[in-house]
């Protein structure tokens, strides 16, 4: 599903930070967990009308799923696909746990500011993502439920939630192809129920690549009623957007 196997580019965020950039449509995002246990918080964003932006409950409830893997897909609050799963090597990442914040952070792993850490003080994932989000002119009212890439929870017969530990691997990977242009946010601040004794500062490789057409057989556009209208969807706002129409 790839045109190439030789990256457009390759870079590596440390543990422990945060970054964002633009995805463009017909484009894979591969992200790479370069040593073991990262956690990789993101939000997705229409960079034309931010607020359309990723929706947990639709993505959920219209998979009929709680956890994410190869063949879902990332839907918008106006039922189109922001990117397709096209790849997983972990088969569970979680999307309901939401991120940490700067309370959490400092009650579990203790306080450590920028003057006393320099770049390896405790960020938390709630500010890194408004940090990022006011790059574009967004902030705490442009907040919505995150994704958790590479990390896992499991419930009991009671339904409490507990945090897999060692879910994920050196070298495991993801794969999204981006079916609309996307604003992605994401950082590298452990997940919120890590019980990690110490601070997880675990980096993430990433690497942009050209993909392949999407063909009506296509896995993730097939995979349910709901994933095959919302690339309609998809389909029809490409449509009038398009300056030919």
């Amino acid at each position: 599903m790839l045109q190439s196997a030789s990256p457009l580019y390759d870079d590596l965020i440390p543990g422990g930070s945060h970054w964002s950039f633009l995805m463009r449509r017909g484009h894979v995002l591969r992200l790479i967990d370069e040593d073991g246990g990262v956690n990789v918080g993101m939000l997705l964003y229409n960079p034309d009308n931010p607020l359309e932006r990723y929706n947990m409950p639709d993505t959920l409830k219209n998979q009929h799923t709680f956890r994410l893997t190869q063949g879902h897909v990332l839907l918008s609050d106006m039922g189109r696909v922001f990117a397709s799963i096209i790849r997983d090597d972990l088969g569970w990442h979680d999307t309901v746990c939401g991120t940490s914040n700067a309370r959490l952070v400092e009650q579990r792993w203790g306080r450590k500011t920028y003057q006393e850490a320099r770049n390896l003080y405790h960020r938390n994932g709630r500010t890194s993502f408004l940090n990022e989000l006011a790059k574009y002119g967004l902030g705490k009212k442009d907040l919505t439920a995150n994704l958790n890439w590479f990390s896992r929870v499991q419930t009991d017969d009671d339904g409490n939630l507990s945090y897999v530990a060692d879910h994920s691997r050196p070298g495991a990977a993801v794969d999204l192809r981006f079916e609309m242009d996307t604003l992605v946010v994401l950082h590298t601040c452990p997940h919120p129920m890590n019980p990690a004794t110490e601070y997880p500062r675990k980096p993430l490789r990433y690497q942009f690549f050209r993909a392949a057409p999407v063909t009506d057989a296509d896995p993730c556009k097939t995979s349910s009623p709901e994933a095959t209208r919302a690339f309609a969807n998809t389909a029809l706002y490409h449509l009038m957007q398009s300056p030919e129409v």
